[in-house]
């Protein structure tokens, strides 16, 4: 651990700030515009922009890469990104914040990969898995000291929009200024998605399912929880129980998945994150309840990301895996962006906690659906399978193809171990 921070600290310490700076804009944009007096459905436009703007993104930063390279890259996303964070509370309009979150999503998008880039050539074989984990844990800190500054701040005022402003400038510092080589950027063949759903139903349908449940939870939980009238300190602490339970719940969800059938284990973290959602919707009156429903949920929906990448490869030949994981980010984009748009609907006609209800849904739904697949293929037997490693969603298609490569080396490893 000390050689990854020897090596990488410059590095994580820029991402941390950058996550600080989104995490903060995100829930920032439910509780401002709630104050606003922007209807649930304005702020799911706000919401699913930003995610389509984050899928643009990674599909056009590599050939921006190729053209102009990686410093010009992130230093330009960069500015933009300070610029449109100061924005959003000079044109407080529905239409203005879909636009200027478009921008934003592109540009996050386009930093995580660059920086990821950076962060993935500076480690070693050796080191790969605990950078890879240290960035993990660098990402979810970084969302969870987020919602601490929305607490102390005034979301009506100015300053709070300037903090991560300032915040992601600053994050450019340590990027740039460290010694690390600029990484060579290769291009990833594509996948069809027709041959994606062929080699895992289960890992095509969950992925593009979960990509609501996890757009839910980054940009439309500081919606709910504003519009059922929760002061911003109980806002910033209800946001930040997801990661929280995400953070916590990452490894012991991991160890499992390496010594089990993974479908069962997906059908069951499926099903305990639907069943307390649906607690949620039933409960929803005590704030303590809550708090406890959004661990659980944080702590099952990101974990099945990283789950579902696990078991679409252990189906897949090493060379076609970064494909593949494309593939599936591109499903969870699709989804993210559909996600909080129904969930905005519904909301607005059916009532606030159907915000629970839909999360439910979605979640008993892929549960389900691991249920059924496990009657249509046979295990694939532990000793075969390829080693887990946990990934955000907010994560670059740089940073699942640097954890495949680490699950790989080490599948590959073991395997030798035991000839031995």
């Amino acid at each position: 651990m000390r050689q990854v921070l020897a090596s990488s600290w410059a590095l994580l310490l820029g991402i941390g700030l950058l996550m600080i700076g989104n995490g903060l804009q995100a829930s920032l944009m439910g509780v401002r515009g709630s104050l606003e007096g922007f209807s649930t459905f304005e702020l799911s436009l706000v919401t699913s922009a930003y995610f389509l703007g984050f899928l643009g993104g990674s599909r056009a930063t590599p050939e921006m890469i190729r053209r102009v390279g990686h410093v010009r890259v992130f230093a330009a996303l960069g500015s933009f990104i300070s610029a449109v964070l100061i924005l959003f509370p000079t044109v407080t309009e529905p239409w203005a914040w879909t636009i200027l979150r478009v921008v934003i999503g592109f540009c996050f998008s386009g930093v995580y990969v660059t920086a990821e880039s950076w962060l993935n050539n500076a480690a070693t074989n050796e080191t790969r898995g605990q950078t890879l984990s240290m960035y993990m844990v660098v990402q979810m800190m970084g969302i969870i000291a987020a919602q601490m500054i929305l607490g102390a701040g005034d979301p009506g005022g100015f300053v709070i929009f300037i903090i991560p402003s300032v915040l992601v400038s600053i994050a450019f510092a340590p990027i740039l200024l460290s010694i690390s080589p600029t990484p060579a950027f290769g291009t990833t063949k594509a996948m069809k998605l027709t041959e994606l759903f062929h080699a895992s139903p289960l890992s095509f349908v969950g992925m593009t399912l979960m990509g609501g449940v996890f757009a839910s939870i980054f940009g439309m939980s500081s919606v709910y929880a504003s519009e059922i009238g929760m002061e911003v300190r109980e806002v910033s602490i209800f946001v930040a129980s997801f990661f929280v339970g995400s953070l916590v719940m990452q490894y012991p969800i991991g160890w499992v998945s390496d010594r089990m059938d993974r479908r069962q284990l997906i059908m069951v973290v499926a099903a305990v994150g639907g069943v307390f959602a649906l607690g949620g919707y039933f409960l929803a009156d005590s704030f303590l309840v809550l708090i406890v429903v959004a661990f659980a949920i944080g702590g099952s929906a990101n974990p099945l990301y990283s789950l579902l990448i696990a078991y679409l490869n252990d189906y897949m030949e090493p060379d076609d895996m970064a494909a593949a994981s494309g593939g599936l980010i591109f499903l969870n984009g699709l989804g993210a962006i559909v996600g909080p748009l129904l969930t905005g609907y519904l909301m607005g006609q059916l009532g606030n906690h159907i915000f629970w209800l839909f999360n439910a849904t979605l979640m008993l739904a892929v549960a389900a659906y691991s249920l059924y697949r496990m009657t249509q293929r046979p295990a694939t037997p532990v000793d075969e399978t390829v080693a887990y490693v946990g990934v955000m969603p907010t994560s670059s298609l740089v940073a699942v193809e640097a954890a495949q490569e680490w699950a790989h080396e080490q599948s590959e490893a073991e395997e030798e171990q035991q000839a031995i």
